[in-house]
């Protein structure tokens, strides 16, 4: 039995970046030899188990067989007689193929490493189309690096997309990629990547148009992306891509109030933040105001931060203490928010 440290631990202490998780293959060992070890075992789809003291994940080497459609039609083969190199060869690409002996030493059947000092994202096997959420996760990669896809690989994702297998992504899965690329540092690049093998099309086919660069948390990120879609665009866009609710509802914020966003009369200005409901959730307002930064060349967001700060400062208990019936509450609060607004946005006068 003989364990390696593998994929993306590898890689990045070979570029110099800290490394968060350590994955592990195990060769020679059978799932009862792992548990008599006090290995604990996590695996629904193959043989995977955690250390007992680090809580590391250790995975018996495997190979796949496909055997349906989509990423999840594969046959797995857990063995004892599964070399490293068979399980190295089932990756995606052969930077996330090499492992590291617990001697230290490196083992790169692929050349992985020769492909991280040339800054080129290859696929290890023609295996690759054999799963579409390789294209995904290859887009996603050139997003987190300044790497460029060989165009044999580039080739072999076209040729999944034209096959119609990446048709048999699952949603969920789509979303899990896809949002790991958005947080990325360059998510044009996996736009871009998505764009040249044809999957950005199917998949997303409302953007017309893709921002030249992304800052921000995800939400204000997806916001940005989604910025010139209409209602209806955006709605078929979060179902197809499961786009969770945080992420969709400040979209729609956006695609709703972004033609509203630069009005000046202070009633208008107080109808913006009670539509954006900023009084009660001003964090969310504000992740409007930065995706409104970053898609509205010259908006002044500095003014309507001042105007919400000046209305959410009115005493709404004071004014329901003078109102002569409950009633007129709701009109006094939003004359008194309108006022204050308007001497924020005009100190001099």
């Amino acid at each position: 039995m003989k364990t390696y440290v593998v994929g993306g631990a590898v890689r990045d202490e070979l570029l110099g970046l800290p490394v968060k998780d350590r994955d592990h293959v195990v060769v020679g060992a059978t799932p009862e030899e792992m548990v008599r070890l006090g290995f604990k075992p996590v695996g629904k789809d193959f043989p995977v188990f955690l250390h007992p003291q680090t809580h590391e994940e250790y995975a018996l080497a495997r190979t796949e067989r496909k055997s349906g459609r989509g990423y999840k039609g594969f046959t797995v083969h857990a063995a004892p007689d599964v070399t490293l190199e068979d399980d190295l060869r089932r990756r995606d690409l052969t930077i996330n193929a090499i492992a590291r002996a617990e001697t230290g030493e490196l083992i790169d059947p692929f050349g992985g490493r020769r492909d991280l000092e040339h800054k080129i994202l290859r696929h290890v096997s023609e295996a690759f189309v054999e799963d579409p959420v390789r294209i995904l996760r290859v887009a996603r990669f050139a997003a987190r690096f300044p790497f460029r896809i060989a165009e044999e690989t580039m080739a072999l994702m076209r040729r999944i997309v034209d096959s119609g297998e990446a048709d048999a992504l699952v949603r969920e899965r789509v979303w899990q990629e896809f949002a790991r690329g958005l947080e990325e540092a360059h998510p044009e690049r996996m736009l871009e990547a998505l764009e040249r093998c044809g999957l950005r099309a199917r998949l997303l086919p409302e953007l017309a148009r893709v921002p030249a660069h992304f800052s921000g948390p995800r939400a204000v990120r997806f916001a940005h992306l989604c910025w010139e879609l209409d209602e209806a665009a955006l709605n078929a866009l979060g179902e197809r891509l499961r786009v969770p609710n945080d992420e969709k509802e400040l979209a729609l914020l956006g695609v709703r109030l972004k033609n509203l966003l630069n009005q000046s009369e202070p009633g208008q200005v107080l109808n913006v933040l009670k539509r954006a409901d900023a009084f009660r959730r001003p964090e969310r307002f504000a992740q409007l105001l930065e995706a409104a930064t970053l898609a509205l060349p010259g908006f002044d967001r500095a003014r309507l931060d001042k105007a919400l700060a000046a209305a959410a400062a009115v005493d709404a208990g004071e004014i329901a203490r003078r109102a002569s019936a409950p009633a007129t509450i709701s009109a006094l609060l939003d004359q008194a928010r309108e006022q204050a607004i308007r001497d924020s946005l005009n100190p001099a006068r």
